[in-house]
Parts: C-alpha cells; sequence; structure tokens
C-alpha cells in the first residue's frame, strides 16, 4: 500500500512537513518577541532619563527663579 503512494507522488514537488512549518512560525515569532523586547526594554530606559532631565531642568528653573539670577 505505501509503494502506490509513492510512486503517485510528484518527484518535483517539494512538500513541507508540518514540523517545519511550526519550527519556522516559531522561530518567526521568538524574533519578533526578541525584537520588540528589546525596543521595550530601551525605550523604557530613554523613558526614565527624559523623566530625570525634565527632574533636573524643573529644579534648576526653580532655583533660577527663587534666586532672581537671569544669566544663561
Amino acid at each position: 500500500m505505501g509503494a502506490l503512494t509513492d510512486r503517485n507522488r510528484d518527484p518535483h514537488k517539494k512538500e513541507f512537513p508540518t514540523m517545519n512549518i511550526l519550527l519556522i512560525v516559531i522561530a518567526i515569532i521568538a524574533i519578533i518577541l526578541l525584537l520588540t523586547g528589546g525596543f521595550v526594554s530601551s525605550l523604557n530606559f530613554l523613558l526614565w532619563v527624559g523623566i530625570v532631565l525634565l527632574v533636573i531642568a524643573v529644579v534648576v528653573w526653580l532655583v533660577r527663579m527663587l534666586t532672581g539670577s537671569r544669566r544663561v
């Protein structure tokens, strides 16, 4: 019975087993998650840097306002 199915198969047609397709899909999802995680962590870092710079700018502005210094 197995010989009949092998004889009827087209030798030029490439078939991808479902496990290979599943492996490719998992690899693509893993790469996307890796990139997304990297972007999120770098954006999180930049967000904290921006918050720290904003706090420093507000403190400097308050000091200048309270002391009356107008120099740049």
